[in-house]
């Protein structure tokens, strides 16, 4: 028999000792029982009911109503990372919005206006953020339209006075023409009075001549007159007659004379149509017409350059000064300049958060990037708890490289390649401002998804 079969407890020493075990424990449950029981309880007796039974009872109760709490705690618990699971959603999530880059219109010195922005400072549209100042800029042009301007005003009461002069002697030469036409008028009414005069004293002479022809002719039958009387008598009619047709021709002349003068033209043999008062009349009224179209050419000229140096002052001010002014409602993302510094034209001085157009970038697994399309609706599940916001996709852009022009580059989210881009809206009625930066998850439409 070797040393191990030598030290083996033999059954019947297990059970003594397994009695003596239970003893001490009863033993000391009774002591116990002893100590906590108050002094003026009754003995409990030895033939009192066993308690086990119905404390058997209430453990078991007890241990079905754990075991309901553990599970309902695992249904409610499990379901959230389960329906996660089976839900199609995003890998991980961000809230981003557009970046505007302002630049500096014109070359000049950075100025800050008085609100001195920081980072992160909201603005409201057309808020004054900077200020450039160019102390150098050309102004040639302005400084020429307005010699131009100086000369003109200067030559301008020049020729409104030559104006003025040409009109007075204009008006002298014109009262001078009217009297000369007058006084023709006159000259050539009288000339026809005299020639119907003469006309009368001509028919009279002929009518004279005529009754003498006749007397003679029957006193030339009778032998009391001779032949040649006769003759001389018959003569002295013809001329009487002639004379009275010369009358006439000139009485008809000096109508068409008086009909030409009063007409404007002026009929004669010592001069032309035109005498010398009418044609300086006609000379200075068209030097006075020439010196009008030059004052009035004058004064277009003048308004023109009026104009053109308000807007040419404009582009000088525009080229000497620009205020660089919020476009959009937003916020300062980075200032890339400070007050002093000297800029150039189209350098950038700031970027723009644009808050007014909140998006959602997300990246998801290949399997569920396959399955959206632009269009569909999507909700956008934010960490901190707060309601769920809906949207709907805009972009995907899948592995390719995302809008540069993002305030978070969508490559930052890395642990999967395919990219998604959900428009949120109802972001900008959230209350929270602009929620660039808050992490979250994208739920995709479960319809849209397995479509």
């Amino acid at each position: 028999m070797n040393q191990a079969q030598q030290h083996k407890p033999l059954p019947e020493d297990n059970v003594s000792v397994t009695k003596v075990e239970a003893e001490g424990a009863r033993g000391l449950q009774r002591d116990l029982q002893d100590r906590l029981q108050p002094a003026h309880d009754e003995p409990v007796s030895d033939s009192a009911p066993h308690p086990e039974a119905p404390a058997g009872s209430g453990r078991m109760v007890r241990r079905t109503l754990k075991v309901a709490i553990g599970l309902a705690i695992v249904a409610v618990f499990g379901w959230m990372p389960l329906k996660a699971i089976l839900q199609t959603s995003s890998v991980e999530a961000v809230v981003n919005a557009r970046i505007v880059t302002l630049r500096s219109p014109i070359d000049g010195t950075v100025s800050a206006k008085p609100s001195n922005p920081t980072y992160l400072s909201a603005l409201s549209e057309g808020d004054a953020i900077l200020h450039v100042v160019n102390a150098r800029g050309d102004r040639i042009r302005l400084d020429d339209l307005r010699r131009q301007m100086s000369r003109l005003e200067n030559e301008r009461p020049s020729l409104a006075a030559k104006l003025a002069a040409a009109e007075a002697a204009q008006q002298d030469l014109a009262r001078q023409a009217g009297q000369f036409r007058d006084g023709r008028t006159l000259q050539l009414e009288a000339r026809i009075a005299e020639i119907q005069s003469a006309i009368e004293a001509a028919a009279a002479r002929r009518e004279e001549a005529t009754a003498a022809v006749e007397r003679a002719s029957s006193l030339v039958r009778s032998g009391s007159v001779s032949t040649v009387e006769l003759a001389r008598l018959t003569r002295e009619q013809a001329i009487a007659q002639q004379t009275e047709i010369g009358a006439r021709r000139r009485l008809d002349a000096a109508k068409v004379e008086l009909t030409a003068v009063k007409n404007g033209t002026y009929l004669g043999d010592s001069y032309n149509d035109r005498p010398s008062s009418v044609q300086r009349e006609e000379e200075m009224r068209q030097r006075v017409s020439d010196l009008r179209a030059d004052l009035a050419h004058a004064d277009a000229e003048i308004a023109w350059l009026t104009h053109e140096i308000a807007v040419e002052q404009i582009h000088y001010i525009n080229r000497a000064e620009a205020d660089i002014r919020a476009p959009i409602n937003g916020r300062i993302w980075e200032m890339m300049t400070s007050p002093g510094e000297d800029v150039r034209a189209g350098q950038p001085l700031l970027k723009v958060l644009d808050c007014s157009g909140e998006v959602v970038t997300a990246n998801v697994t290949e399997s569920v990037y396959n399955r959206l399309k632009l269009g569909d609706p999507a909700s956008f599940e934010p960490n901190d708890g707060s309601a769920a916001i809906e949207g709907v996709i805009v972009n995907l852009t899948g592995s390719s490289g995302a809008p540069a022009n993002l305030a978070i580059n969508p490559d930052a989210l890395n642990k999967e390649p395919y990219r998604v881009t959900v428009s949120m809206p109802a972001l900008d009625s959230t209350g929270k401002g602009c929620a660039v930066g808050r992490t979250g998850r994208v739920v995709f439409n479960e319809g849209a998804a397995k479509s």
